[in-house]
């Protein structure tokens, strides 16, 4: 009987090469780095400005099908392509998000990939890391205590305490403070209001931690968040607090980004996280550009399916951050497509091509919606052991009939071994610079029609529906903000509202339950359905096996 390590198991047994020697793979130099220890650094903002002169790289972005239980594997593709162009003699580099401790502790688990295909420290990644996403909790909850503190005294801008949008975010999944109440306790604890938490990668601070491109442009953003209105619904802006300032303070150190390894060691970027439902999903403008300077690819990935995180990457990251695509990764499993085709999770083993033909849909549906981008999409197939031939033979005969190569993959257990013929195709489709890569929607299109037309065009929706106090809170939002992109926020599970609703769905309606605005980060939260900014956890969660072993080392990670 064959035994799998586990990922913490691999992981530990790496041979970790020092963070200069990293480094020195794309050219950056010992002094350009600030270590955190021997396998991590940031990159210094000196060095970042020192090379904006350098040609840029071609940039692959790496996106999947619509998620489900049985997993897809974006970052673990992600690392194992990285890992893959550099086997085959290229200068590569990946970009990926940090992850959240809410995940960790929660059901998600970590976000540093899996079997052969991680970047390491693992441990560290998943746990505090350099510490990038305390200092945005801090940023963020002092902007809350200035406006508290600003109503508490002569409140000059007239904030209507029953009118703030901001709250407080912490990193954690925790139901309980989904809805407080503060200020309690009398005159001097200030003013009693109802508010909640956030978890923090659903925090403004973090989407324009992601979308700035230097630190006075942070600094911009951060005096641009609308905290709340006047009794006549003036915006109050965040510069009125005066805390912008402070604030970037908080962030100079995390905004460096910083560089860790792969399991080959191989270079890797991990910056910023903002969540793929309610904000773009991206890893950071700063950390993308500045791999793209030094090296000759980048691989990156988006959050979730391509419905969510490749629109958003393309429509948000890529519009704001000036980056043009050269390819598209669409990762795809057996497993995936046969949940979309009908099967139960408990039924995912047994060979069914039937079944994994029906939930091809789903695979074709982001293949034709990614075409509307004009960027030239190549499907991996993230193998697994269970998988069969035949059903190998089957998604690739129904890529061919959408015009595109699919390939199968290995990187889980073979690392980027696995991933060498994907890795041949896809350098060469991007030094071929055959796409014509567009927007889905320009700035001009209002920003209700600029939801519509993802409602329809890529979740195959007949129309986008809401009531009278959403439709009006489009129009006051269209005066100022008109020209900003819209960021789609729904289930991750379906191209509908209704995440049972697997595989490619049409004709059904997409309602919008309220427009949020992030006058900071410069887009405007179109919020569909039950999203939620707070998760909490599971009847079991994660951290219920996470523990230090007899050795001191961390177990239960995944």
């Amino acid at each position: 009987m064959t035994t799998y390590k586990s990922d913490i198991e691999i992981a530990r047994e790496a041979t970790m090469q020092p963070i200069g020697e990293i480094g020195e793979k794309l050219g950056i130099p010992y002094e350009a780095l600030l270590p955190y220890g021997h396998t991590k650094a940031k990159v210094s903002q000196e060095y970042i400005q020192s090379v904006q002169g350098n040609d840029e790289g071609k940039l692959i972005l790496v996106t999947a099908i619509s998620p489900t239980p049985a997993g897809e594997g974006k970052t673990t593709t992600t690392v194992g392509l990285g890992d893959g162009l550099n086997r085959i003699g290229k200068k590569a580099a990946i970009c990926i998000r940090e992850p959240s401790l809410g995940p960790c502790f929660g059901m998600k688990g970590g976000a540093a990939g899996g079997g052969y295909a991680q970047v390491v420290p693992m441990e560290d990644i998943n746990l505090h890391f350099t510490g990038d996403f305390h200092a945005i909790g801090a940023a963020h909850n002092l902007l809350a205590a200035l406006m508290d503190n600003h109503v508490h005294w002569e409140n000059k801008s007239g904030l209507d305490p029953r009118r703030i949008v901001y709250r407080r975010v912490v990193d954690m999944n925790d139901r309980t403070l989904r809805n407080i109440v503060t200020g309690l306790g009398g005159p001097f604890n200030g003013t009693p209001r109802e508010s909640g938490f956030d978890i923090t990668v659903a925090s403004e601070i973090m989407a324009i931690f992601c979308l700035a491109t230097d630190l006075e442009d942070l600094t911009r953003r951060i005096g641009n968040i609308v905290v709340g209105y006047t009794r006549d619904m003036t915006p109050v802006l965040a510069s009125e607090m005066n805390g912008q300032g402070a604030m970037t303070v908080l962030l100079k150190d995390a905004f460096m980004p910083n560089l860790v390894q792969t399991l080959e060691n191989n270079p890797a970027f991990i910056h910023g996280g903002p969540f793929a439902n309610i904000a773009h999903g991206c890893n950071s403008v700063i950390a993308t550009k500045t791999a793209l300077k030094i090296a000759d690819y980048v691989v990156t990935e988006a959050g979730f399916g391509a419905d969510l995180g490749a629109e958003k990457f393309l429509d948000i990251k890529c519009r704001k951050g000036g980056l043009t695509p050269s390819a598209v990764v669409l990762v795809a499993t057996v497993r995936a497509l046969k949940m979309h085709g009908g099967v139960p999770k408990t039924d995912l083993g047994p060979e069914n091509v039937d079944a994994l033909v029906k939930g091809c849909a789903n695979l074709g549906r982001h293949i034709e919606n990614l075409a509307n981008f004009g960027v030239p999409v190549t499907v991996a197939i993230n193998s697994f052991v269970t998988d069969t031939e035949a059903e190998h033979q089957a998604i690739s005969d129904f890529c061919e009939s959408k015009g595109v190569k699919a390939f199968k993959c290995t990187h889980w257990s073979d690392g980027g071994a696995g991933t060498e013929d994907l890795a041949h195709h896809i350098a060469a489709l991007a030094d071929a610079d055959e796409g014509d890569f567009k927007y889905l929607y320009e700035d001009e299109m209002p920003l209700w029609d600029k939801a519509e037309h993802i409602a329809k065009t890529l979740y195959g929706a007949d129309e986008l529906i809401a009531d009278k106090k959403v439709r009006d809170q489009f129009e006051r939002l269209q005066k100022d903000y008109g020209h900003f992109p819209v960021c789609m926020a729904k289930t991750q599970y379906s191209f509908s509202t209704d995440p049972n609703l697997m595989g490619a769905p049409t004709g059904h309606a997409v309602p919008v339950r309220e427009v949020r605005l992030s006058a900071g980060a410069e887009f405007i939260v179109v919020v569909c359905g039950d999203i939620m900014t707070m998760p909490g956890l599971p009847r079991v969660p994660s951290a219920d096996n996470i523990h230090l072993n007899a050795e001191g080392q961390i177990d239960g990670l995944f």
